[in-house]
């Protein structure tokens, strides 16, 4: 089983890919190795895994028509090795709440994990799955430095350097926004500014 049908795999197990959402995207040395369209991550198979240029050129095989997201990270940093794009329930409730004043996504900083693991998360303006349009705002984050991102009434996507990094990312950014939603309505204390400074500054 490839490395990518493994991954799948996990994140299907962990109950963050409902249905025949999300799509899972590694670099290799002749292009971007994909999930296929049509397919739930829990039925993919290596033969049915897309291959995209970096150009948006079809390879091999028929590829999410989420490619568009995964190529402008890709395109943006030459060091993003893997893409995941999940609809995971908390990371997807989030991604429909509005952002706050620097376009950030609600996630409260409760735990240093926040700080450290996530850092800042962008809310991206809201595109149709699929369109063109869902790209960019990704690409500038990524080129800014926010690999780990919400896209608005939609769901979460990260970049990394590494598959299980990626993968662990997008884990760590649902259990986020579950903390989230638990708490929110509640008296709940969040780390200072001072805090947060420290953490950002190791």
């Amino acid at each position: 089983m490839s490395a990518l049908v493994a991954a799948a795999r996990h994140l299907v197990a962990r109950g963050l890919s409902p249905g025949s959402s999300g799509n899972l995207s590694v670099r290799t040395p002749d292009g971007i190795l994909l999930t296929p369209t049509g397919s739930s991550l829990s039925r993919v198979v290596a033969d049915e895994l897309a291959l995209v240029a970096l150009d948006g050129t079809a390879l091999a095989g028929r590829p999410s028509k989420e490619w568009p997201l995964h190529l402008a990270a890709y395109r943006a940093d030459p060091a993003v090795g893997a893409v995941v794009h999940l609809h995971a329930p908390a990371s997807t409730a989030v991604a429909c709440l509005p952002p706050d004043a620097h376009g950030l996504a609600d996630l409260p900083v409760y735990t240093p994990y926040r700080v450290l693991s996530l850092g800042d998360v962008p809310l991206l303006p809201y595109a149709a799955p699929g369109s063109l349009e869902l790209g960019p705002p990704f690409g500038a984050a990524v080129a800014a430095g926010r690999p780990v991102a919400l896209l608005a009434n939609h769901g979460s996507v990260v970049a990394a350097a590494a598959l299980d990094r990626a993968v662990d990312l997008a884990e760590e950014l649902e259990a986020c926004a579950q903390l989230a939603l638990a708490l929110a309505g509640r008296n709940a204390v969040e780390l200072t500014p001072a805090q947060v400074a420290e953490l950002r500054a190791r």
